[in-house]
């Protein structure tokens, strides 16, 4: 029988377009609901959040703006492998406090991040985004040997680029939402002042600010969505999830401009944690990227638009009213 061609597409099945599905690690965290934000206002992807528990509030919360939820533990290969079923990419990122991964020792972010990246080698992931921290050892000369949680995940960094996956490496800065999570913007007692307390920070070193919220998630998204063009010189490469590169005094300065109270920076003898206080030595002495452009001109051509630390400031000055 012949087949009128107007007919033909009655007989044709409709083809269904696979969801591109992105799977975001610590999603009820600083930097995986970023990414989950910025993949669900975009469309683009679906993000699957990973989660031990998918029962959580944050977890339930994500699930009904339109994420699907996973349950995963890092330590647990088999449950990373059923979690990135069907799964197009991943973004990494691990938690070196996470009270379960400190009983199991300084080491415990690299091999979570190994086993990472085996479960994603073993599931066909196509693109791999590992968010990252420099090597302070390495950086150091051996000075600063003991901050563990950047350098367990700079190891990983080698694991990823020897392991065949596609990737991209993301390098974060200092979170400006750390102002309030960790009280480091506090007020003076007795006074209408504030101040900026950061340990073992000289006052003309650069920081390296991240706002986490409005720029990581782009930052991630921008590279999802070019990592399969070869002009974008996207593979292989180390990003920089950075918005702004400004001394302490400097960011104390907008501060007070944009509260209306006087704000200085303190540069205080201890967080109370050894780790810590390397950490921000370190940074002082060598800062976290000196050699970059801040903000990564790549990024920008990617479309990334950063924030700067005075629209930060004009956003959150309501918290210290």
């Amino acid at each position: 029988m012949n087949i009128p061609h107007s007919l033909l597409h009655s007989f044709i099945p409709a083809m269904s377009t696979s969801p591109r599905i992105v799977a975001v690690f610590g999603a009820t965290g600083t930097q995986g609901s970023s990414v989950v934000q910025a993949l669900l206002a975009d469309g683009t992807f679906v993000p699957r959040a990973i989660t031990r528990n998918c029962s959580s509030e944050k977890a339930l919360k994500l699930k009904s703006l339109g994420a699907e939820v996973a349950q995963a533990d890092l330590w647990d290969i088999d449950s990373l492998k059923q979690a990135l079923s069907g799964v197009e990419a991943v973004y990494g990122v691990t938690d070196y406090y996470d009270p379960k991964n400190v009983a199991q020792g300084h080491n415990s972010e690299m091999l979570l991040g190994k086993n990472l990246i085996d479960a994603a080698k073993a599931t066909d992931v196509k693109y791999f985004i590992w968010s990252s921290l420099p090597h302070c050892t390495r950086v150091s000369n051996g000075k600063y040997a003991n901050v563990y949680h950047f350098d367990n995940k700079a190891n990983v960094d080698d694991y990823l680029r020897e392991s065949g996956v596609p990737h991209s490496i993301l390098y974060t800065g200092w979170f400006s939402e750390n102002l309030w999570k960790y009280n480091m913007l506090a007020p003076v007692p007795d006074s209408d002042c504030l101040e900026v307390t950061v340990a073992r920070y000289d006052a003309q070193s650069p920081q390296y600010f991240t706002w986490v919220e409005r720029d990581l998630g782009q930052c991630a998204l921008a590279l999802l969505k070019h990592y399969e063009d070869p002009e974008s010189e996207v593979l292989s490469r180390t990003f920089y999830a950075v918005s702004a590169k400004l001394n302490y005094t400097q960011f104390a300065s907008i501060l007070q401009q944009a509260l209306g109270k006087p704000v200085s920076f303190v540069s205080s003898q201890t967080t109370g944690m050894q780790e810590m206080d390397d950490m921000y030595a370190f940074q002082s002495e060598f800062g976290l990227y000196p050699d970059t452009a801040i903000p990564d001109p790549r990024l920008i051509n990617l479309g990334v638009k950063f924030h700067t630390m005075e629209g930060f400031v004009q956003e959150i000055k309501g918290r210290y009213a």
